[in-house]
Parts: C-alpha cells; sequence; structure tokens
C-alpha cells in the first residue's frame, strides 16, 4: 500500500513538471529553452503561462540541399536592426535549391563580430520572408542557422526555421531581414507566429 502511495505522489509530481513539447528534437530543445528563465527571450508574464511554441507539422518537403555559391569579395556592411544597433556583416555565399518544383535563391551572412567568439568561428546566418509572414509566422521573417560547409553544398531545413527574439520581447535588437532573402512561396515550416496568450 506504502509502494502505491509513493507511485501515486511521484506521478502527481510528474505532471506538475510538464514534459517539454514538441515532436522533433529542435522543437523540444526551443521550448526547453524558452522555458528556462536564464535563457528565455520571453517577457516573464508569457513565460509563467508558457507551454511551448506553435510550430507548423514536420514536412521532410522543406528540407532541401542547395548549392553553396561562395561570394568571397564582397564587401563587409552594417545590417539593419529593429533599433540603432548596427552590427557587420558579409555576405558570405549564395544558396540555390528548389522547393515544391520552383527554383530560389538565398543569400547567406556571416556575423563578423561573433566569428570571433569560441564556437562560432564557421557559423553562417541565413534569414528569410516568405508568404506565410504577417499570417501564420512573424511578419518580420525567420532565421536559419548554419555553419561553413566544406563542399559546394549545404543542407536547409526549413523545419528549424525560428523567429527573431524581437517577436517575442521588444528589448532585443534583431538583424531585419534584406528583402532580397524574400521567397515568393509559402514556407510551411518551422516557428509560427507567438500568440502572446
Amino acid at each position: 500500500m506504502a509502494l502505491l502511495a509513493l507511485f501515486v505522489v511521484c506521478t502527481s509530481c510528474a505532471q506538475d513538471k510538464r514534459p517539454i513539447q514538441g515532436e522533433t528534437e529542435f522543437q523540444k530543445e526551443l521550448n526547453a529553452e524558452y522555458k528556462d528563465a536564464s535563457k528565455s527571450p520571453l517577457k516573464d508574464k508569457d513565460r509563467k503561462n508558457f507551454k511551448g511554441l506553435d510550430f507548423f507539422k514536420f514536412d521532410s518537403t522543406y528540407v532541401v540541399t542547395a548549392n553553396f555559391k561562395r561570394t568571397p569579395n564582397e564587401k563587409t556592411f552594417k545590417m539593419k536592426t529593429t533599433t540603432d544597433h548596427r552590427p557587420i556583416y558579409v555576405k558570405y555565399g549564395e544558396l540555390s535549391f528548389s522547393l515544391k518544383g520552383e527554383a530560389f535563391k538565398l543569400n547567406i551572412y556571416q556575423n563578423q563580430g561573433l566569428i570571433e567568439t569560441e564556437g562560432f568561428e564557421d557559423y553562417l546566418f541565413l534569414p528569410f520572408l516568405d508568404e506565410t509572414n504577417g499570417l501564420e509566422s512573424y511578419g518580420g521573417g525567420r532565421y536559419l542557422d548554419a555553419r561553413i560547409p566544406k563542399g559546394n553544398t549545404m543542407q536547409i531545413d526549413f523545419n528549424k526555421a525560428y523567429n527573431p527574439y524581437c517577436a517575442y520581447n521588444d528589448k532585443y535588437s534583431c538583424p531585419i531581414v534584406p528583402r532580397k532573402n524574400y521567397l515568393k512561396t509559402r514556407v510551411e515550416a518551422g516557428v509560427k507566429a507567438f500568440n502572446k496568450g
């Protein structure tokens, strides 16, 4: 009987500590990060009621292999952000790929300040806009993280597209997606717009 009581106590504890939601590893990791007060971009009031971000359903159609063309002679530039902060970026390359039978091209960038940070020497930044912005997804576009590939192809997984921190909290300074990175199609993958309860 004592064992049963213990089991009941433990299962009720487990119910209080809700499991992290998400159908993929990426979704679970992102939800865990947003739930964690030390890492979360959410405002305190939004984090208290946070159960998990909304995602489009995982769709393998949105995992594409792109041709990666390096653009070594690009000049650095100050990328516009949602504040007066202007981080220095350089266009690192061009990605050409086909999505649902249509051909697209995106520019991929490198943050010149970030490459000084250990672990980010080969980090690349892929911001994009698409036709779901302002409807199901955040109006300002979404971001993807990448690493410099060894060869001339790169896998892009749009299921891992995430919102700028500004979508959750206006205290952040977020790069504004360059217009050249507008995809004239609906990218029904990745994080959806944030519903502030």
